[in-house]
């Protein structure tokens, strides 16, 4: 598997959540930043997969707790692919706040619900792992190997984890595309839009500043660490 040679296999860390015991992956991917600077981001190389699951014809709107979708509303499908969560939910703010503004809540290097120490993937973030070093393959460097058509030359191992669509609660694209929310509303609606960004394993299309949806889809949540 040539991207695994690129990479290296002792880049590879893994760090365990104390609060249900989960492993992750995690790899230091140096690249350049939005400014053209040379930088670093510590990631996670596989989706967050935290809290208790709730049904895709639900919203997550238990705010006393983590609520989590898992695909098709099967369990083994969360261990495999991470949950996916609306956009209130993975910023940990009220569930109120994917139907109003709450930008006044969202903090620098928002921890949301990644674990202590780390916080939510921005934009910032998605632009180093692209332009990562030894990455000639753009978003298809940032596709795992696993069934999602990438090379994986930078290490992310995106995985084609699907969504959950509001419209029904129905859960589409499993292992053909991946979605996830930025910690930032979007300017088009920011009471019920949120930034965003989605790779699909059949172009080769990057994500952009100004992409997002409604903030009550299920999307993946990454976590960078905090440095």
């Amino acid at each position: 598997m040539a991207g695994a040679w690129r990479i290296g296999e002792n880049r590879y860390s893994t760090f365990t959540d104390p609060r249900n015991g989960r492993s992750y992956y995690y790899i230091t991917i140096t690249g350049t930043d939005t400014v053209h600077n040379v930088a670093s981001v510590t990631v996670m190389a596989e989706n967050l997969n935290i809290g208790d699951m709730v049904l895709g014809e639900n919203d997550q709107n238990d705010d006393t707790k983590i609520e989590r979708y898992c695909y098709n509303n099967d369990t083994t499908k969360c261990d495999e692919f991470g949950g996916l969560y609306q956009w209130a939910e993975m910023m940990q703010l009220p569930s109120r706040c994917n139907t109003e503004s709450c930008a006044e809540l969202i903090q620098e290097n928002h921890q949301g619900i990644c674990p202590d120490g780390w916080r939510l993937f921005n934009f910032n973030d998605y632009v180093i792992v692209i332009n990562a070093e030894g990455n000639d393959d753009g978003v298809k460097g940032m596709r795992s190997t696993y069934g999602f058509s990438g090379t994986n030359y930078s290490g992310f191992s995106l995985v084609g984890a699907g969504l959950r669509d509001p419209e029904g609660g129905v859960f589409k694209s499993l292992k053909k595309v991946a979605f996830w929310f930025y910690p930032q509303e979007h300017s088009y609606d920011v009471t019920v839009y949120a930034t965003g960004g989605y790779v699909s394993g059949s172009n080769e299309r990057a994500p952009q500043p100004d992409d997002g949806d409604l903030k009550t889809y299920g999307f993946s949540v990454r976590c960078v660490k905090v440095e």
